[in-house]
């Protein structure tokens, strides 16, 4: 008798579990794939604008320059307008009478104040990579499951059958190990990217953080750090 093996009849034939691991897997592929995609764009837009600091840097005014920088999903833009924010509260602080009895510094206000916008990036650029992670580690273990149990029904309905020839055992045993597949086939494109887009936050969390390097140069001693090593780090508490 020929039987029909495959994803449609694993699917017809399988139980309430079958199915539910195989939906599992389904949804978590089409979250990990919207994430790496959205994640990818936004990276390339990023690494774009990138570009834009060294034409920041030759504006005639900092007004002129932030005017000239692209000024959604730029975290660029969010650290030059988040510097010039701090510089204008404390010098209004500065000059009005306060009943507190310490302020911070002008260095120490900007320094934290860069630190928090460079954090709110960060934050925005590691945004779903938890997700990639935990997909790369639990999906092949999902797709285990799902086989151990596809394994388990089929031999429960050869041993009901009471029949056991090669084509009984080996089309349901194959059909489970099907799920394993699944599995690595969703978590290896997740391990990929995680990995892939962790190196690329990386590099652009550099940056940013030598761009705030230069603004904090620029607000307290009215030049760029440069290749000087006097100047104070932007993420430094």
């Amino acid at each position: 008798m020929n039987q029909t093996f495959g994803l449609a009849n694993m699917w017809t034939q399988g139980d309430v579990v079958t199915r539910t691991v195989a939906l599992f897997l389904l949804v978590m592929s089409i979250i990990s794939w919207v994430i790496i995609i959205t994640k990818a764009l936004n990276l390339y837009k990023t690494k774009k604008i990138a570009k834009e600091i060294e034409c920041f840097w030759h504006a005639p005014s900092f007004e002129v320059a932030l005017g000239q920088m692209t000024q959604e999903l730029n975290p660029y833009c969010d650290l030059a307008k988040s510097a010039q924010e701090a510089m204008k509260h404390h010098n209004q602080q500065a000059g009005s009478r306060s009943e507190l009895h310490q302020t911070l510094n002008p260095s120490d206000w900007l320094t934290r104040c860069l630190k928090v916008s460079i954090d709110k990036s960060v934050g925005g650029l590691q945004q779903g990579l938890t997700f990639l992670a935990s997909t790369g580690a639990t999906a092949p273990f999902i797709g285990l499951f799902g086989t151990v149990w596809g394994i388990y029904h089929a031999l429960v309905g050869i041993g009901t059958s009471g029949t056991a020839t090669i084509d009984q055992v080996a089309g349901p045993i194959g059909e489970a190990l099907i799920m394993t597949a699944l599995g690595l086939a969703v978590a290896i494109p997740a391990v990929l990217a995680y990995n892939a887009i962790s190196r690329t936050n990386k590099v652009l969390i550099a940056e940013l953080n030598r761009f705030g390097n230069d603004l904090y140069a620029f607000f307290i001693t009215g030049a760029r750090v440069g290749n000087s090593n006097t100047a104070r780090s932007a993420n430094q508490d």
